[in-house]
């Protein structure tokens, strides 16, 4: 049996292991990467975890260690008092306005996970607060951010028109960036109208929210009413007052660091989080177990053992397989499937840049139409960031409430290999099959 072959079925088992015996999925594929890199493809044991995904675990860490101790001292809190005053408190235009924010942060440049971790916590704060469902909440900022990818001024954008132009293929940024928003937007909806949308208009619900400078229960700004719990008014100190001024300052630093500088999210992340461990020990060493631990190990598991197949030539392996289908329709849904998989567990950008050149014995012939193919494979392969393994989905379980987290995880898990099973079929059928 092909090596290639074992590792994907091991991966497989990974998953029937992990969800019947409920053990994290992190530890079976970090052992599966140790076992299958040394067994089947004779990698030596020190190179096993040169796939660890050590960019996503700091990711991961920084991010949701900040705004943990945001939420400590109650800066998420005046965020979200904030936020709903500028939507006059209508419940249910919440996760709308995730949508938008984070579509148009990655539309201008930004990456989408910079988007996500910037929008995320807040997004999920509203949804503990004013009884929103956290999946709803979590998948619109997901596909927000997915709506603006591959905007002319977006990296995915920049990337993909660039491996298009260099593979010698006709292009249509603008027409990748509209078809992309616009399968996004239609998302939006059916996840809006799936996930407690419908119920939110229903109950007309508004967050009277008062003065986001109300003091709360710790001494912290939270302007609660409406639906949300209201909490034990106390006086504002000094302390807390300088705590909130003081993380609003370091999130700034974050937002025009990503967004403007394109400086590493989660090094920038750990770094603002690091100042204000220096400057308020006690409410950084409580805010370290509000990180999510179980949801790094598992995230950082898998794609160990999907970089470790990577590197083996796994991918290679199933584009050659690809490429030995006689029909050029068949061949390119396919091609689709495999784009949509491995773009669950790993870099989207990384696999465009990968895919669309095996595209090109197919496109080249004339059967194909070029552009069709390139925006079906783009929307196949960024959709499915919703993934709890892919780095979005990960920031959204990660900053979901430890309560909602098991729920939250399970949700995009179902939700993103839905999407694995169904976009390829529909975005084929939409964009390839009529050979435009």
């Amino acid at each position: 049996m092909s090596p290639h072959v074992v590792a994907i079925l091991v991966l497989a088992g990974i998953f029937v292991l992990g969800t019947t015996r409920s053990v994290n999925l992190g530890v079976l594929a970090l052992v599966g990467a140790f076992v299958v890199g040394v067994g089947t493809f004779a990698v030596d044991a020190g190179d096993v975890l040169d796939g660890f995904p050590a960019n996503l675990f700091v990711i991961l860490v920084g991010v949701t260690y900040l705004f943990a101790m945001a939420k400590r001292n109650g800066t998420v809190d005046w965020l979200v008092a904030r936020s709903v005053q500028a939507v006059q408190g209508r419940v249910a235009a919440l996760p709308w306005v995730m949508f938008v924010l984070s579509g148009a942060l990655v539309a201008l440049g930004a990456l989408s996970p910079a988007a996500v971790a910037i929008i995320a916590p807040v997004g999920m704060a509203f949804a503990t607060r004013y009884g929103i469902n956290p999946l709803l909440m979590g998948l619109m900022v997901i596909h927000g951010s997915a709506a603006g990818n591959f905007s002319p001024l977006g990296v995915l954008g920049v990337i993909t028109n660039g491996v298009v132009e260099r593979s010698g293929l006709p292009g249509s940024p603008m027409g990748i960036f509209v078809a992309n928003a616009a399968f996004n937007i239609v998302l939006g909806l059916v996840v809006y109208l799936a996930f407690g949308g419908l119920k939110l208009i229903k109950s007309g619900a508004r967050c009277s929210v008062g003065d986001p400078n109300t003091p709360g229960p710790d001494g912290t700004s939270i302007g609660t009413g409406g639906v949300a719990v209201r909490s034990r008014i106390v006086e504002v100190t000094a302390t807390a007052r300088r705590q909130r001024s003081a993380t609003l300052t370091g999130l700034a630093v974050l937002a025009v660091g990503a967004l403007v500088f394109d400086l590493d999210i989660g090094l920038l992340a750990m770094t603002v989080a690091a100042a204000l461990a220096l400057l308020y020990p006690e409410t950084a060493k409580a805010a370290v177990a509000d990180i999510s631990w179980g949801v790094v190990l598992l995230i950082c598991g898998i794609v160990t053992y999907v970089g470790l197949m990577e590197s083996a030539g796994t991918v290679d392996f199933i584009g050659q397989a690809i490429a030995s289908v006689s029909s050029a329709l068949l061949a390119a849904l396919v091609l689709l499937y495999v784009g949509a998989v491995v773009s669950a567990f790993a870099s989207t950008t990384g696999i465009l840049g990968a895919l669309i050149p095996l595209a090109v014995p197919l496109l080249v012939s004339g059967q194909l139409g070029a552009v069709a193919v390139v925006i079906a494979l783009s929307i196949s392969a960024s959709v499915v960031d919703s993934s709890p393994f892919s780095t979005n989905g990960a920031l959204v379980v990660a900053n979901a409430s430890q309560d909602r987290e098991s729920a939250v995880y399970r949700g995009l898990m179902i939700w993103g290999f839905s999407l694995v099973a169904v976009t390829p079929l529909v975005t084929w059928a939409v964009f390839v099959l009529p050979r435009w």
